[in-house]
């Protein structure tokens, strides 16, 4: 059963130390650099966060692990699209956030998120765990998709057997860029208004995608962070950059969520990437490693 108290209790600090957790990992695969924290509270409202963020570091060109509590009276928009039964309910969510950008452009953007949301008006009460984990190469391996879903899936076995197929073809539909008609990157898994079977079991399942993706982005940094690389492939990683961009920014609820209900805009900007470029009317040379991305792996696929 769950109880107010319990978001104080139990699930504020579970997201302190994934973020302490996640924030180690990185830091023993930059080999130096460390993750400044920025503690911050609403200018409006009740909450607050902590923001820790790495920038130009030797292998994170930026890096940023968020954890943030708010309090409101009113559930913004981007909360209740698919909830509109729960439109003006005042609220309560807890989150971590990570968007991680390497410098090397054979390892991978990777994106994870886990949340707790409670709305409630008067008598009625109603909660909910979401989030997920996506993965977006710029140069594809085989062997590192199918490592990625794997810990997807094998983060799922809390939930049964047929948990991860239905959250991996939620994170294939959500991470889609409809207005160019292709995937942000190899996906992973995401889920929302989780509240099934009980409350145990919801929580048991948001801390092994937390874990399971600490261990699973740190050994895929492992893997890539010094492998050599030209300036053909800095820039076709500067110019895939830009669907990072275009989708945080057209499509993600949680940027959305963040920026009306008058968050803080540093802190959930840090996801964009410090370098950027656009380039009009954009084809990878036949039969390239950059053609691979867009023929092998931008494909929804069954990975494991």
């Amino acid at each position: 059963m769950f109880k107010r108290e319990m978001i104080a209790e139990r699930i504020k600090p579970t997201m302190r130390t994934l973020q302490d957790n996640l924030c180690r990992a990185l830091e023993k695969e930059e080999e130096g650099k460390k993750f400044l924290e920025d503690a911050w509270s609403y200018e409006t409202g009740q909450g607050g966060g902590w923001t820790r963020v790495l920038e130009q570091g030797k292998h994170l060109e930026r890096a940023g692990v968020n954890v943030s509590h708010i309090i409101g009276e009113k559930l913004p928009a981007a909360a209740t699209q698919k909830r509109p039964d729960i439109a003006g309910f005042a609220f309560e969510a807890i989150g971590l956030s990570t968007v991680i950008h390497p410098r090397n452009p054979y390892a991978p953007t990777a994106h994870a998120n886990v949340r707790f949301f409670l709305a409630h008006r008067a008598e009625v009460a109603v909660w909910w765990f979401g989030g997920g984990f996506d993965l977006t190469p710029y140069y594809g391996f085989e062997e590192d998709a199918r490592y990625w879903h794997t810990q997807a899936k094998q983060a799922c076995e809390v939930l049964g057997p047929t948990a991860y197929v239905e959250y991996k073809a939620a994170c294939d539909d959500y991470f889609f860029l409809t207005h160019r008609h292709e995937p942000r990157g190899i996906g992973g898994i995401f889920y929302d208004d989780l509240n099934q079977p009980d409350f145990e079991t919801c929580f048991q399942f948001m801390q092994a995608v937390g874990n399971h993706f600490v261990e699973a982005y740190a050994t895929l940094v492992g893997r890539r962070k010094d492998q050599p690389y030209t300036n053909r492939e800095r820039e076709f990683q500067l110019y895939r950059r830009g669907r990072y961009v275009e989708f945080n920014l057209l499509y993600d609820r949680g940027t959305l969520f963040g920026l009306q209900s008058q968050g803080r805009a540093e802190s959930i900007l840090v996801s964009m990437p410090p370098l950027v470029t656009w380039q009009y009317d954009y084809h990878p040379t036949p039969h390239s490693a950059e053609a691979a991305l867009y023929e092998t792996f931008l494909k929804k696929r069954d990975w494991v």
